[in-house]
């Protein structure tokens, strides 16, 4: 499983989580396109859109493989603003994926606007943490 370096672990202020720390044993967990329905709740709609300002900044319109991306939180953008390239193999940690551009900036406007909105990702310490697993599995 391919770790993103550099990725925010978690949305700053909250228990959001971004990335998993190894893979599954019992192998990935599933990606699940789920419905976003207009009475969500704040937070969850400013993780979602956290998690895509940090999708944006690390791959912009590149390719790049799930690696470590938390599941449930691409569960909320994949068939939307992140699509597979290919056939989508919902429990492979390499499926490839992209950001169709067009459909993040109609679904998350404030991140294209000129003042886009900011996360403060300097407050997270990257790959300081004890717990972190550096074996490729």
């Amino acid at each position: 499983m391919l770790k993103h370096r550099g990725f925010p672990g978690r949305l700053p202020g909250s228990d959001f989580q971004f990335v998993i720390r190894r893979a599954n044993k019992k192998g990935a967990t599933p990606i699940v396109r789920r419905e976003r329905f207009r009475d969500r709740k704040v937070a969850d709609r400013k993780a979602d859109e956290g998690f895509m300002a940090a999708l944006i900044q690390c791959f912009g319109e590149e390719t790049f493989v799930r690696g470590n991306l938390d599941a449930g939180r691409l569960s909320w953008l994949i068939g939307r603003e992140v699509v597979a390239v290919g056939k989508l193999d919902p429990t492979d940690y390499e499926q490839p994926l992209r950001i169709d551009m067009k459909k993040a900036e109609a679904a998350f406007p404030a991140l294209f606007a000129a003042q886009p909105t900011q996360f403060n990702w300097d407050d997270i310490e990257w790959g300081d943490d004890e717990d972190w697993d550096d074996d490729e599995e």
